[in-house]
């Protein structure tokens, strides 16, 4: 790139003709930007609810899911296992990508947890932020006491 080109390129994004991404500006909402997303739990019914639907249903129907699998996953590897002495290089490539997936079965299952916690416990810790924080500006000062 030339310094004529470079120059160019920052007079057009300064007058707003340039295209492209701007920094100093919030998307669009219908791009998921903005304030006050429609999709964003806030109030705390909403975040109960999500939690709710995470313990119900996102957590139970993935381990459901990943127990299927895993047997399915099972029956395949040792159908094209050595029988004979000799087997699939399949049996043993189906096996390792298995355990893979199963790590990130668990590892989405704890996320999954992990959002519910967080969601269920955010009415509480923002009251205990707000009661410690009053509790340090009700402290006496030092000055109170001359």
């Amino acid at each position: 790139m030339t310094w004529g080109e470079w120059e160019r390129i920052k007079a057009e994004r300064a007058s707003g003709h340039g295209g492209g991404t701007r920094l100093n500006q919030l998307a669009p909402a219908a791009d998921g930007g903005g304030v006050g997303a429609p999709d964003m739990a806030s109030t705390p019914a909403q975040k109960q609810a999500a939690a709710k639907a995470i313990g119900e249903h996102l957590g139970p129907d993935t381990a459901t899911s990943g127990r299927h699998a895993t047997e399915s996953t099972a029956a395949a590897v040792k159908e094209f296992g050595a029988k004979d002495g000799h087997g699939w290089e399949a049996s043993v490539a189906l096996a390792k990508a298995h355990e893979t997936w199963e790590k990130q079965v668990r590892g989405l299952l704890g996320r999954l947890a992990a959002e519910k916690h967080a969601l269920s416990r955010t009415g509480v810790d923002f009251q205990q932020n707000d009661l410690g924080v009053a509790g340090q500006l009700a402290r006496q000062s030092d000055i109170d006491t001359y």
